[in-house]
């Protein structure tokens, strides 16, 4: 199933955008306008009945507002409006899965001020997707916009109990990769730039952060006992919201099967195994890809086969991850739940850091000495379980089976965006991008496997975090030279279909999207690519000065 680098490099067809090149200033000034009016098109709020539209389900979504909270007129009017209802969620929530997916329709979750989406299918306020926006955000001057997009995080955690994967009902069992400091930081440093200090908003911030932070730092987000966390969704089965594509657990189920490996085969079982099943059950015939001497197929017996309880406790948490589908926690990450993941607890140092700068703004010495100690804890054990002096690349950790992954992932570079490596921990992951660099960037790993988060893809988050943790530790030519490669391939796919997409084959520069499993599309708009590239175009390389 997985290939080589060079094979991907020489089986792609499709036309490549040519080779990086910096910006002309009026190149430049095309795709900023370009940007700056997407957000417009992006964005939502929930009085527009746009913002209701779910295309991963096959019924019409409702529009759910806090049990304990006054629908607002506005809102109420959806019904007739739009043809959607508007309803109460059936009691207050302290926590998240206090309010169970099964109990009521699926449907969008309030939130109290507009927001930006990443778009195409994806249309609702994600965790992860929302810094990077953000960030473009601040950068295009739209801080407004910004703030509504942080508070409406805050409302999330007063009403929702967490941050969740998305506004939606489905996501209430999950969160998604912790941002929330670094968003209030980005934007509070913009406002006080511009002569507005406001301290008393940090202050509130400041609350809601540590309680995001209490969310990953309790069970069942422990990674055993190795003092880091992991990536955990608290529903079970097979996920809801697949109403796009409903064969891909099929699909799953008859790759692992071909696999033949010991992994793969732990996540299947069947009315005559022992593994513990759950969700449904599907017919398949397994056939060897040769034929005998005799020139006879040979099948197995067709047997009704299940996915393994276990399989989906790890395709949920891959979701929660962001990083859905590769297969860094082994085929289509089946054991996302068993890891204590690089970019998780570098993301969770980084939070214990801002914290203690938050805490310091606000003249709580103590506070800050308190979130730095928790900070040096968590290095400790990311030096003790993620570090591979050897081979100078910080890798996952699978806390089940005691070993350290050897799959190289471009979320090595987290480390160093975090300020947790050492300068020779960043200089020996430096001498690594080779394994990931290519013409149009980073791509995810070093590996083939058909999915959108390995190679040949790079994605925009990916960009912006080895850019800025390489220049953190002073490697500004690596910086310069990578946001050349995506800037300029993001201009030139832009140039070809008129649109920005979600992620890139980094390999021919292209939009070519050739996904064996998930959802096979190039979403377009794209939130987190636009905000990613208006933040990189300020490298030195990137645009002609």
């Amino acid at each position: 199933m997985l290939l080589s680098a060079s094979a991907v490099a020489q089986s792609a067809v499709s036309e490549s955008s040519g080779k990086p090149h910096p910006l002309t200033l009026s190149q430049a000034a095309e795709l900023r306008n370009y940007i700056h009016s997407a957000w417009k098109t992006l964005t939502r709020s929930q009085t527009d009945c746009a913002s209701l539209i779910d295309t991963k389900l096959t019924t019409k979504p409702a529009l759910y507002v806090p049990a304990d909270m006054q629908i607002p007129p506005a809102v109420q009017q959806i019904e007739s409006k739009c043809g959607n209802k508007v309803v109460k969620l059936p009691r207050v929530i302290q926590k998240m899965h206090d309010v169970q997916v099964s109990e009521i329709p699926p449907g969008l979750l309030y939130l109290p001020n507009p927001y930006v989406v990443p778009g195409g299918r994806f249309n609702e306020m994600y965790g992860w997707d929302s810094y990077f926006i953000v960030r473009g955000l601040v950068r295009d001057g739209e801080l407004d916009l910004a703030r509504n997009m942080i508070e409406n995080f805050l409302f999330e955690i007063e009403h929702y109990g967490a941050i969740l994967n998305a506004n939606r009902t489905y996501y209430f069992t999950r969160s998604q990769p912790p941002f929330l400091t670094s968003m209030i930081l980005a934007y509070y440093g913009a406002i006080k730039k511009s002569g507005k200090d406001d301290r008393e908003w940090l202050a509130r911030a400041y609350g809601y952060a540590q309680r995001d932070y209490q969310l990953w730092t309790h069970e069942p987000k422990l990674a055993g006992n190795t003092g880091l966390s992991r990536y955990f969704d608290l529903g079970e089965g097979p996920v809801p919201e697949m109403g796009d594509d409903p064969t891909y657990y099929s699909d799953v189920t008859s790759n692992l099967l071909a696999m033949r490996e010991a992994r793969a085969l732990d996540y299947v079982g069947s009315d005559a195994g022992t593994t513990a099943q759950i969700g449904p059950q599907f017919q398949v015939q397994v056939c060897p890809v040769q034929q005998s001497a005799s020139g006879a197929a040979h099948c197995a017996e067709p047997r009704r086969v299940g996915l393994s309880q276990d399989y989906y406790k790890g395709d949920r948490a891959m979701r929660e991850s962001g990083f859905d589908i590769s297969f860094r926690f082994g085929p289509y990450s089946g054991s996302t739940h068993h890891f204590a993941p690089v970019c998780l607890n570098s993301l969770l140092y980084k939070e214990e850091h801002d914290l203690a700068e938050m805490a310091e703004i606000l003249g709580r010495d103590q506070e800050s000495a308190n979130w730095k100690l928790a900070a040096e804890s968590r290095k400790t054990a990311v030096n003790k379980y993620l570090w591979n002096a050897q081979a100078g690349m910080f890798f996952d950790y699978d806390f089940m089976r005691g070993q350290q992954s050897s799959y190289y992932y471009a979320t090595a570079f987290y480390p160093l965006w975090a300020g947790l490596a050492t300068p020779e921990q960043a200089q020996a992951v430096e001498r690594n991008l080779g394994s990931f660099e290519h013409a149009g960037g980073i791509a995810m790993s070093d590996r083939v496997s058909g999915m959108q988060w390995d190679l040949p893809y790079g994605w925009a988050p990916l960009q912006l975090l080895p850019v800025e943790g390489l220049r953190r530790y002073g490697f500004d030519g690596d910086a310069d030279r990578i946001s050349q490669e995506f800037v300029s391939e993001v201009y030139d796919n832009f140039k070809r279909d008129q649109t920005i997409r979600e992620k890139y084959n980094v390999v021919t520069r292209s939009t070519q999207a050739a996904v064996a499993a998930g959802y096979k599309t190039n979403v377009v708009g794209f939130g987190w690519t636009n905000g990613v590239t208006l933040v990189l175009m300020d490298s030195k390389e990137a645009v002609q000065h």
